[in-house]
């Protein structure tokens, strides 16, 4: 099966465990204040890939997987926008015995359930714990599809990593975070919570390609008052 990505990473160690090839799916029908990728927002953009091909190309690591619990990590974009394709990549990584994770907002087109149960760990993007800050930072409105794969993730005790962008000024409140912590919680699942700092790296990007930068002006967040917001 053909999907369409916008890259992959032979060596990450920040999208799960161990050493991650990571598939970068292309597309996103949502729009982050704080996205540092707008390059893969547009769905008709990127390169169409075999599924076959790229985990040919993920199993030449396999051996690195086995020393440190390594696997194979689909992102975004948003991975969920194209599920068959995730599907199939997910079934023959399963076939291979390497660990499979997707990193989502959990804004997809549904097949939920056939996609957790050969997903070994879910990173769940939590945007905001209300409607209304869900609209003020990803420009959307209708949240059911973010409600409906929750809702699947709790059914299947599929392995869970919460984690949520720390922004100055937005989502940086001590007791906006406690209302993150008690959602997080109520995942039976969940192993982990981790608050990422807010950076302004992809500026850049947004220059070159002409769209305006929606927090221009807000600083970056230090990893000590990310320790002293976690604690």
């Amino acid at each position: 099966m053909t999907g369409r990505i916008h890259s992959f990473e032979s060596a990450s160690f920040v999208d799960g465990p161990g050493t991650r090839c990571v598939i970068f799916f292309q597309g996103c029908p949502l729009r982050c204040v704080y996205c540092h990728n707008p390059d893969t927002w547009d769905f008709s953009q990127g390169t169409l890939a075999e599924a076959v091909e790229l985990i040919d190309r993920v199993k030449r690591f396999k051996p690195y997987f086995r020393r440190n619990g390594g696997g194979l990590t689909c992102s975004g974009g948003e991975p969920l926008q194209q599920p068959e394709f995730l599907l199939e990549l997910l079934s023959r990584a399963r076939r291979e015995g390497i660990h499979t994770a997707v990193d989502t907002s959990g804004f997809g087109r549904g097949m939920y359930g056939n996609i957790l149960a050969l997903t070994d760990l879910v990173l769940l993007d939590i945007k905001h714990v209300d409607a209304e800050g869900i609209m003020g930072i990803c420009g959307v409105e209708n949240l059911q599809p973010m409600q409906d794969f929750e809702e699947a993730l709790r059914q299947s005790g599929v392995k869970l990593w919460i984690r949520h962008v720390v922004i100055p000024g937005m989502t940086d409140g001590v007791e906006h975070l406690r209302r993150v912590h008690e959602k997080a919680r109520s995942f039976k699942n969940l192993e982990r919570i981790e608050l990422l700092p807010y950076h302004s790296m992809g500026e850049i990007k947004y220059r070159y390609l002409g769209i305006p930068y929606p927090l221009e002006g807000v600083r970056s967040m230090g990893c000590s008052e990310i320790d002293r917001l976690a604690d």
